[in-house]
């Protein structure tokens, strides 16, 4: 394990047993309510698979086109609303059965790895024979994906590696070499402040260029995976790593509970705050940090409800980001004149990262996909007793 150089931040982890009183007020189950109404709408019977998004346009609210890997995300957070004793509409066993029946899509480690988490999930007795027919064993050199050492890749297929070692024991020792492997190539993009890179710097062109900048999700997937493998494993080297890089993310949390949009690896720092996205504010960021709790005993709830209190419009605009009567929360706010993501990415790189740097006018973008609602749901439907009301 690597000596890292203090944390860029004065975050200080509490004991679970401890609430911050302060936190903004929110209705989780009120949130678990809309997202189980709201997925309805974005469900296609007949491919029984989810779509890729909705979007408001002037004839409306357009659903298009579908996406197996969201399916599988909101599959999982349909499934932890069941096992909290809660019904949806969907007959989820069907749709996991539509989603293995042809698996075509799978184009690398990442996808690889939700289809682990899925299976361990709906049906672990078929694990062994869903790790012989991808060759489990070569999948992080087969995939361009895992050469790269894309970060959030990594992260997703170390949790279903944790999730199958969790639901079928005696897969626990064969996984062992290879979740560890997978763990140590993604701690290889963790800088010394404790955030995590794009990608390995070293292995391509692509990782010198934009390696060392990090979105959210580059964050928090490795928070969560870190978390499941320490706990399932029973290891405790993750631990130390996944405290310094959910510590950096909360000590980076805006006035507003902002989950900023971009993070440098290598200076340990904001590099882009916009957009802020919705599923961030309520569910990727509660699913990362609850497993930090659940794995190390330590609190962060202060910021997850700071941040589900931004949905409630405590934001840049002050506007609720709910829309009740079409049972949606709309994705994010942007700058009225974004530039381009890979324009952004290149640009974070070298520009000032000061937290008051201008960013123009801002909106609402009005569309929304189902795995926001599906990690919504996988964060808050067993966890929603504990939320501040």
């Amino acid at each position: 394990m690597s000596t890292r150089a203090p944390l860029n931040s004065q975050v200080s982890p509490v004991p679970a047993a401890s609430r911050d009183q302060g936190a903004p007020s929110c209705n989780v189950p009120e949130l678990i309510s809309l997202a189980t109404r709201g997925l309805v709408a974005m469900f296609d019977p007949d491919k029984q698979l989810f779509c890729h998004r909705l979007e408001r346009t002037g004839l409306g609210i357009v659903r298009e086109g579908w996406s197996p890997r969201y399916t599988i995300m909101t599959l999982l957070g349909l499934r932890e609303l069941e096992l909290a004793g809660k019904d949806s509409s969907f007959d989820t066993q069907a749709i996991y059965e539509s989603v293995v029946r042809d698996t075509n899509w799978i184009r690398g480690l990442g996808d690889f790895g939700l289809l682990i988490w899925l299976t361990a999930t709906f049906d672990p007795d078929q694990l062994g024979r869903l790790f012989s027919k991808f060759d489990g064993e070569t999948a992080l050199d087969r995939y361009s994906d895992a050469r790269e050492a894309r970060t959030m890749e990594l992260a997703w297929f170390l949790a279903g590696l944790a999730h199958a070692a969790q639901t079928s024991p005696k897969l626990l020792s064969a996984l062992t070499d290879l979740s560890v492997e997978t763990y140590h190539r993604m701690e290889e993009n963790q800088g010394e402040y404790g955030l995590f890179g794009h990608l390995s710097t070293t292995n391509s062109l692509a990782g010198r260029l934009r390696g060392r900048i990090g979105s959210f999700a580059d964050q928090i997937y490795p928070i969560y995976a870190m978390s499941k493998f320490a706990k399932i494993f029973q290891v405790e080297d993750p631990l130390g790593p996944v405290l310094e890089c959910a510590t950096a993310v909360c000590g980076a949390q805006g006035e507003s509970g902002q989950w900023w949009w971009l993070y440098d690896a290598r200076s340990g720092r904001v590099s882009s705050r916009y957009p802020v996205y919705s599923v961030h504010q309520h569910g990727m960021a509660p699913m990362g940090l609850f497993a930090v709790e659940e794995a190390t005993g330590q609190s962060f709830q202060q910021f997850i409800y700071k941040g589900l209190g931004w949905i409630y419009g405590r934001n840049e605009l002050d506007v609720d980001m709910r829309d009740d009567a079409l049972n949606l929360i709309w994705r994010c706010i942007l700058p009225k004149k974004s530039q381009s993501k890979y324009w952004e990415m290149a640009m974070s790189v070298v520009r000032s990262s000061r937290k008051d740097r201008e960013v123009g006018s801002l909106r609402i973008l009005k569309e929304q996909r189902p795995y926001e609602f599906g990690w919504l749901l996988f964060a808050l439907a067993r966890n929603s007793e504990a939320a501040p009301l």
